[in-house]
């Protein structure tokens, strides 16, 4: 399935050195799987975390779920040797914690070859490069680490995430420019299901295209956040209709719901349907 056209409405970390936690990443219902060896591995477990994941990678089961395999950096006594073992591994993507500039990839492209790279977007300087950053050829997707960014703004948490707002914008209009992928940080009250409701909602009104989580628990609310709706599919359908009614009759415009529906909306409509059809097929 060709990147942009698949659903990443859910983004499950799940740490590469826990076999039970792997075996469940088959039986849930995300889209994409990012099998840790960074945060989610403790300093003495990182070594074995590596054979533990390839093994269980190799033994499959995880269906048409994204795989992306994040490393340590490559500036940690780890990375070097996650990313010559990730190259090796059965996984769609190598994701890179703390891009700062595109020579970063670079040095990870020198390892990994030809795989697709996904980049951790969680710095101040990663967020001033962004564009740079999201114009590298291998690179595939975005993901804000809003963890490790609030850490370097030194803000405070507000529901809002106004401090993020900076940040975030910059990755998403350098992501959108180059057609990549990005989705959200996480949120870490993983049993605040309003609170997770609300911040995928604020997420998908951005343009994000889903949300990274830290618990099986979130998966429902961040699949249901950025899906379509039905009205959302209904309302699409009629546009398009109208729309292809009007050009007949020699109109380059139509209305429905009393608003104009023109060209750019017809794209939309179209996204919509193709977002949900796509989400149907994963749910098969």
């Amino acid at each position: 399935m060709d990147p942009r056209a698949r659903p990443y409405r859910s983004v499950l970390y799940i740490p590469g050195s826990k076999p039970r936690a792997l075996e469940k990443a088959k039986t849930l219902p995300v889209d994409a799987v990012i099998f840790d060896l960074e945060d989610a591995v403790s300093v003495d477990e990182k070594p074995n975390a590596r054979a533990t994941l390839a093994q269980a990678l190799e033994a499959g089961g995880f269906g048409v779920r994204m795989k992306i395999v994040r490393i340590n950096g490559l500036d940690t006594e780890w990375g070097r040797e996650d990313a010559i073992a990730a190259a090796k591994m059965d996984c769609d993507a190598i994701l890179l914690p703390k891009v700062n500039s595109p020579a970063d990839l670079d040095a990870l492209a020198e390892i990994t070859g030809d795989i697709p790279l996904w980049a951790m977007m969680e710095t101040p300087r990663g967020m001033l490069n962004a564009a740079a950053i999201a114009a590298h050829p291998k690179l595939q997707g975005m993901v804000m680490g809003t963890n490790d960014l609030a850490k370097e703004l030194q803000t405070r948490y507000r529901p809002d995430r106004l401090p993020m707002m900076a940040g975030l914008g910059l990755c998403l209009l350098a992501a959108k420019a180059e057609g990549l992928v990005i989705v959200d940080g996480v949120y870490n009250a993983f049993k605040d299901a309003e609170g997770l409701a609300a911040e995928c909602a604020q997420g998908r009104d951005m343009g994000f295209d889903g949300k990274t989580l830290i618990h099986p628990a979130q998966v429902e609310t961040a699949n249901a956040a950025f899906a379509p709706t039905e009205r959302d599919i209904e309302t699409s359908r009629r546009q398009i209709a109208a729309f292809e009614e009007a050009q007949a009759a020699g109109q380059g415009v139509a209305v429905v719901d009393g608003k104009i529906v023109e060209n750019l909306h017809v794209a939309t409509a179209r996204e919509i349907l193709a977002k949900a059809d796509a989400i149907a097929a994963l749910s098969a």
